[in-house]
């Protein structure tokens, strides 16, 4: 599989301007939706547009701002969700939390149909992604990987990595996670995070000051 082979558009959703991603095959035109946060009726029009057929949905952890969409994309599309077990309790909690953080009810998420563990591969015909287990902002977060494009949920961003002062978070943690899983990627490997813009691997490593202290840390 090439990457030029993928279609791969973002959308900002919600409140929390969360990017869901799609990811879909010119050759077959099946697609995985990573992390679709809120507006499930704009995503499924995006998809639309794109001319794909959702068939997996996978959550790079069960924030609230990542997992409201998923009830009714699912429902949309008879796609099959899932996620890593150990943020079952963050997704069985969602509805409350979002009612905490907006004072709006919303539809609970879905138990998933499937656990991640790292090393899995998701697949539809013609897309294939890597599961990267990247423990910190929770303890089920997760990275997905492609040949040149990572996925990276709210492990890491452009300049920063994830918040990690919620319920579940570790910041240690969380930069082994980035240091061990992520920067032995390729350097020219495009970083499309869970909020805000693009990055690459390489310049991560060379100015992200999270990740050069953690590096110095370990000299």
């Amino acid at each position: 599989m090439s990457v030029t082979e993928l279609m791969v558009k973002g959308l900002v959703v919600g409140i929390f301007q969360e990017n869901c991603w799609i990811i879909g095959s010119r050759r077959t035109g099946e697609a995985i939706i990573i992390d679709p946060g809120d507006e499930a009726e704009r995503i499924l029009e995006l998809a639309s547009d794109m001319g794909v057929r959702p068939k997996l949905i996978v959550n790079s952890h069960a924030h609230v701002d990542h997992i409201l969409a998923v009830p009714g994309v699912q429902r949309a599309t008879g796609a099959r969700f899932l996620l890593h077990p150990h943020d079952d309790a963050l997704a069985a909690q969602a509805a409350a939390s979002a009612r905490r953080w907006t004072g709006v009810d919303v539809e609970p998420p879905p138990a998933a149909d499937a656990p991640l563990a790292h090393g899995d591969t998701v697949e539809v015909e013609g897309v294939r992604l890597q599961v990267l287990h990247t423990p910190g902002h929770t303890q089920g977060s997760v990275c997905f990987y492609t040949d040149g494009l990572l996925f990276s949920g709210d492990t890491l961003f452009l300049g920063s990595v994830g918040r990690t002062d919620l319920p579940g978070g570790n910041h240690v943690q969380m930069m082994n996670s980035i240091l061990d899983e992520l920067l032995p990627l390729p350097d020219g490997t495009i970083v499309l995070p869970g909020h805000m813009r693009e990055t690459r691997i390489g310049h991560e490593r060379a100015t992200n000051p999270f990740i050069l202290e953690a590096l110095q840390q370990r000299v």
